[in-house]
């Protein structure tokens, strides 16, 4: 066994379905009386259901969170919760929001309580992603952390499913990186093969019928357990190539990591036998029985999902793969095989067009 460093990031998990009806005990816990409550303008609805929840025993309510976490509106949500008197924030809903509910956090040192309603990880990490006139910063603080993080699978049940696929997958990329992460360790390793499991076999449930509450279920613990394994160690060429492309090409943050995850793998498939060998079993996707290989199982798991598998689709232009290609290769980062420029462009390429992932990089 290699020697290896475990750090156990703080944080506590409540896990079910109706969960939501706990909140009122958990600021109770904390001795907390005055929560600002946080969503998109999309999410109104499950705001409103938190302040009944609450009985209207609330600060206020701020619906102005968006993706990318800009530091304007950050701004105006901190004069919000200072006028409101707020005593903490809850935050309700994707990445955008728990972001937002992280700045706030970070900024104030008030307690972050929070509800994710897709399966993206944010809530178990301690990075918070901000931009500032068109510029994206990343920075990672223990205290980023959310003290607590509520999982009501009740409020996944209405998730459209071709979201619940892209947003599944960009949570099985952050197991699929921990196993090879330089700081990796056995314990993220077991909680990643875990949690690539639960969501490669449910996932696929939830495209054939969105209301099962079993696959539900599966899928978020599956989230959960990924979102553990991207807090707890370092990303590598798959992140660093949807940080470049999503923040370069404004492109959708979950469909890019659906449609480059296959061919980042492909790429770093010759440098991670042992891996590929594990994920190769960790993959329980229908009609995979008796195949151990890791390329053919997230392709099919893709063709299950009914996913797009271009960046074409969503906008990004050809001439666009060369700049992309020198983006990705410009800041040196870790990753288990060296990153050559022409085999990154190839990627890209590939991930451009559509095509699937083939084990040739």
């Amino acid at each position: 066994m290699e020697p290896f460093e475990y750090n156990a990031n703080p944080g506590r998990v409540i896990f079910g379905s109706g969960t939501l009806n706990k909140l009122p005990d958990e600021l109770a816990r904390q001795k907390l009386s005055s929560p600002l409550l946080l969503s998109t303008p999309q999410q109104v609805d499950q705001a409103n259901t938190l302040k009944d929840v609450l009985s209207g025993k609330i600060a206020g309510v701020f619906t102005e969170a968006t993706m990318h976490t800009p530091t304007h509106v950050t701004e105006k949500a901190l004069e919000y919760a200072k006028q409101a008197g707020a005593d903490c924030v809850v935050s309700i809903g994707g990445g955008s929001t728990i972001g937002l509910g992280k700045a706030i956090s970070i900024r104030t040192g008030l307690p972050h309580i929070c509800i994710p309603t897709t399966y993206a990880g944010s809530e178990m990490t301690p990075i918070l992603g901000e931009t500032a006139e068109g510029k994206k910063t990343t920075r990672t603080d223990p205290k980023i952390l959310p003290g607590t993080v509520i999982y009501d699978v009740d409020l996944t049940m209405t998730l459209p499913s071709g979201l619940s696929a892209t947003s599944g997958v960009n949570a099985i990329a952050h197991s699929i990186e921990a196993l090879y992460a330089k700081n990796t360790n056995p314990i993220i390793s077991l909680l990643a093969l875990e949690g690539i499991s639960a969501l490669t076999s449910s996932l696929p449930q939830i495209i054939d019928d969105a209301h099962s509450v079993a696959a539900r279920q599966k899928a978020l613990y599956g989230a959960w357990l990924c979102g553990t394994c991207l807090g707890s160690v370092g990303m590598a060429l798959h992140h660093k190539l949807c940080h470049t492309l999503g923040g370069s090409f404004n492109l959708p943050h979950a469909e890019t990591h659906t449609i480059v995850l296959p061919h980042a793998l492909a790429y770093n498939a010759p440098a991670i036998p042992e891996v590929m060998q594990r994920l190769g079993q960790a993959f329980q996707v229908p009609g995979m029985e008796g195949e151990q290989d890791a390329i053919k199982g997230i392709n099919l798991l893709l063709t299950k999902l009914k996913v797009k598998r271009g960046l074409k689709e969503f906008g990004m232009k050809e001439e666009d793969i060369d700049k992309a290609a020198e983006i990705a290769v410009s800041n040196p980062y870790y990753n288990p095989r060296p990153v050559e420029k022409e085999r990154i462009r190839e990627l890209i390429r590939r991930a451009w067009a559509g095509e699937e992932a083939r084990a040739d990089l």
